[in-house]
């Protein structure tokens, strides 16, 4: 249990949960426009071609509504009874305009990300190519001399 509390605290304590916050404030927000967008301009434009009022009103009644007459006073005995199909192709409208919308976001991250990535390693291999530049190169050895450092090593090992 204390493992699991060291781990929730280092979780905490990285900032990711910051990050996510944020992502959800940012997400309702945005949610709430795609709702307006979808409820205010696109739906009543859609229920305006197929006749109705709005898109989110469009039903396939099942059974009628039962209304009784008392007194002067209507009274709802039987509710109807409807597949409110307008309704739920609105949140599949909504859905998809917030799924693509995730999914541009996305690719433009992945995008300046892959970017950023290969500036990293030019730069990398550039900063390799001139360390391997500046570094001195070892003298070329001319055959005299090779033949002075084997007679001198030679010497050494009569010495000893």
């Amino acid at each position: 249990m204390k493992k699991f509390f060291s781990d929730f605290k280092a979780f905490i304590t990285k900032g990711n949960v910051v990050d996510m916050a944020i992502g959800v404030v940012v997400g309702g927000a945005f949610k709430d426009i795609v709702n307006a967008l979808v409820s205010n301009i696109i739906t009543p434009l859609i229920g305006l071609l197929l006749g109705g009022s709005s898109l989110s009103d469009q039903k396939y009644v099942l059974q009628k509504e039962v209304v009784e007459i008392v007194d002067g006073v209507e009274t709802v005995t039987t509710p109807e009874n409807a597949v409110l199909w307008g309704a739920f192709l609105q949140t599949i409208i909504d859905f998809l305009i917030i799924a693509f919308t995730i999914f541009v976001v996305i690719k433009v991250a992945m995008a300046v990300h892959n970017k950023a990535e290969a500036a990293a390693n030019r730069l990398k291999k550039q900063q390799e190519e001139a360390a391997a530049e500046e570094a001195p190169a070892e003298p070329e050895i001319s055959s005299t001399d090779k033949l002075l450092i084997e007679i001198r090593d030679l010497l050494k090992k009569d010495e000893k």
